[in-house]
């Protein structure tokens, strides 16, 4: 089992079924594993090490390491980065419009679908204990708030962007610019306004 541990331990704590195999485990051994505790299957094919030293972001590295095209978006992102107080109950995760379907049984997720143009846009790599995490910055979570403002909330869209204007490392323009590319200029720009 120390040779399990180790493969783990230098991937952050996961691992995929074909490498474990590469490695000389066996399949029986992953089952036995898994059975005893040692591990969790995330994913099919993919599993974790449970004893691994995990942060607060270890569901937000699960969701990353299942699919990795997986960004944290929307109320999830807006939570990650402190710009709301409202805590989701799933992980909201954008991939590309074309991949094919995308679920876990934990932890829960909500996906969405996204074009290039809304996908593509923003994207930041976040440094965690419990990993690697891809999650959209904070100008591009504000404007898919206001994006999918009669699902998520106009509350949390607006306290969001509240926050977001109350900081001093803060950038108005990419905000301007993010809104033109997802076409919403017209939507946030009243917002904006009254509270530049």
């Amino acid at each position: 089992m120390n040779k399990l541990q180790n493969i783990f331990i230098r991937n952050n704590g996961y691992s995929r079924m074909e490498e474990l195999k590469r490695s000389g485990i066996q399949t029986r051994q992953i089952s036995k594993a898994v059975q005893e505790g040692l591990l969790t299957k995330v994913s099919p094919g993919l599993y974790k090490l449970n004893n691994y030293p995990w942060d607060e972001h270890e569901s937000f590295a699960d969701v990353c390491n299942a699919n990795k095209r997986a960004v944290i978006c929307l109320l999830s992102a807006a939570a990650y980065y402190d710009l709301t107080t409202f805590n989701p109950s799933e992980i909201y995760v954008a991939v590309p419009h074309n991949t094919s379907k995308f679920k876990l049984d934990y932890p829960p997720t909500k996906v969405y679908y996204w074009t290039d143009k809304f996908y593509s846009t923003g994207i930041e790599e976040m440094n965690t204990k419990s990993g690697l995490i891809k999650i959209y910055n904070k100008e591009k979570t504000i404007i898919d708030l206001f994006r999918y403002i009669n699902k998520t909330g106009e509350d949390v869209a607006i306290e969001s962007l509240k926050n977001y204007m109350r900081e001093r490392k803060k950038d108005i323009s990419r905000l301007a610019q993010y809104s033109v590319i997802c076409g919403i200029k017209e939507k946030i720009a009243p917002y904006l306004k009254g509270m530049i």
